[in-house]
């Protein structure tokens, strides 16, 4: 009896002392100073290929540095570099049986060609939308047909014609291979009808070659260094967009200067604490916003049956719909890595829930999907009440809508539910591999 009252008060100094620690490395001011500078007007939104994200990417370096992290093996530095091709609409011509059409009603998708003509006599010629069906589930699939055809939207559709357009309309981001692939365009024009005898597309680009960054980091692990643990968030952000008022600055801080944050506090705990079994790996991906091309890049550089796990980090600036001291995690069922999780989180306050949003595909629109996809238990945590969010994407998503106590709260309980995975005392279980990858 002596030796298990014994046992028990050791324990619960050890537990007291662990928190005490943790309270003391990942402080509220800490935090806050990451996501402030992460999401402060100086940052311009952190959008790809601007001076903002060149600055948030030296920001997050400058702090990679201080903790102690080394970099990558084969970097020089933090920044995983590579390069991708930006294609930008120069000029956009539609006639429809001889007349014009207002290029505010054209959307253009999938083009990778620098000069494309085509009619209805060399192309896949004409269809129209089904106005009696949702517009995003026709849209999804003719994304996906590689045809070169015109399709006419009913006026019905013109808010979601009109949100995916902005988005098109800043251009595409190609590989080296899409520029000699096969000549595909995907021409919306919005509140036509029909075609009664011919139509032509005429579309004009410009290239140019564009470098990206990750921004990335290690702890070495020690008995099983050759195991690798993956804590990322992506750093990007939409950049200037349509002003609200006065302000046209889409700061980000939930989506994701909160992840990003949350990512850096995790390496400067894990490094203090020094026992990691296996490599941690933290990683700032750029890209994300328009279409993951970071987290694809850093994919490709590793050997996914070396990863053990990866815990990407994406909005938890506010209380989650399970309330406070609660996250979620996306594709809580495909492993068992959430049950892990929550097993270290016994004694605690918080909880993690599987994702409440299923409808949403939320496993598969992050930054975890590419090694998820390949077998890796790859999840995402977050907070956001994505069905309500009314700031997400938005100029207003700044840090005084955040609540920084559950930015804290649910970094400390990710860095308490991850150890016994980082030192090498649970596995998760794999997740079944996509075909066609």
């Amino acid at each position: 009896m002596r030796k298990a009252l014994y046992f028990f008060f050791v324990l619960l100094i050890a537990q007291q002392a662990n928190a005490q620690d943790i309270n003391k490395i990942i402080t509220k001011d800490y935090v806050d100073r990451l996501i402030k500078t992460l999401s402060s007007d100086d940052m311009q939104g952190r959008g790809t290929f601007t001076p903002g994200i060149d600055k948030a990417a030296t920001f997050i370096e400058s702090e990679f540095k201080s903790i102690g992290l080394k970099p990558l093996e084969g970097e020089n530095g933090y920044r995983q570099s590579f390069f991708k091709y930006q294609l930008k609409p120069e000029a956009t011509s539609v006639t429809i049986d001889g007349a014009n059409i207002d290029p505010a009603n054209i959307l253009v998708f999938g083009n990778t060609s620098e000069n494309l003509t085509f009619d209805n006599t060399n192309s896949d010629g004409w269809i129209k939308l089904d106005p009696s069906k949702p517009f995003m589930d026709q849209f999804r699939p003719i994304s996906r047909s590689g045809k070169k055809q015109l399709i006419l939207v009913d006026a019905k559709f013109a808010d979601a014609f009109n949100r995916i357009k902005g988005y098109f309309d800043k251009g595409s981001i190609l590989d080296e291979k899409d520029l000699n692939a096969k000549s595909t365009a995907l021409v919306f024009v919005l509140d036509k009808d029909t075609v009664a005898s011919d139509f032509k597309v005429d579309l004009k680009n410009s290239f140019a070659k564009m470098p990206l960054f990750n921004v990335a980091g290690m702890i070495p692990g020690k008995s099983k260094a050759k195991e690798l643990v993956i804590f990322s968030g992506h750093y990007d952000h939409l950049g200037i967009i349509k002003a609200d008022g006065q302000d046209s600055i889409a700061n980000g801080a939930d989506d994701d200067a909160s992840g990003t944050t949350a990512m850096i506090a995790l390496a400067k705990y894990y490094k203090k604490l020094n026992n990691n079994e296996r490599t941690l790996i933290f990683v700032a991906f750029t890209a994300e916003e328009i279409g993951g091309f970071g987290a694809r890049h850093f994919s490709e550089k590793l050997n996914p049956d070396d990863v053990v796990a990866m815990f990407n980090i994406e909005m938890i600036g506010k209380d989650s719909k399970f309330g406070k001291n609660t996250a979620f995690i996306t594709g809580y069922d495909k492993s068992d890595f959430g049950q892990i999780l929550q097993k270290n989180l016994k004694g605690t306050e918080f909880t993690f829930h599987p994702d409440p949003y299923p409808q949403q595909n939320l496993f598969y629109r992050s930054d975890n999907a590419t090694l998820a996809a390949l077998g890796v238990p790859a999840h995402t945590i977050s907070t956001d009440q994505i069905d309500t969010d009314k700031f997400y994407h938005t100029v207003k998503d700044e840090y005084s809508t955040l609540d920084s106590d559950n930015i804290l709260s649910t970094i400390k309980g990710i860095a308490k539910s991850a150890i016994s995975i980082i030192k090498g005392i649970d596995t998760p279980t794999r997740i079944p591999k996509l075909e066609n990858n």
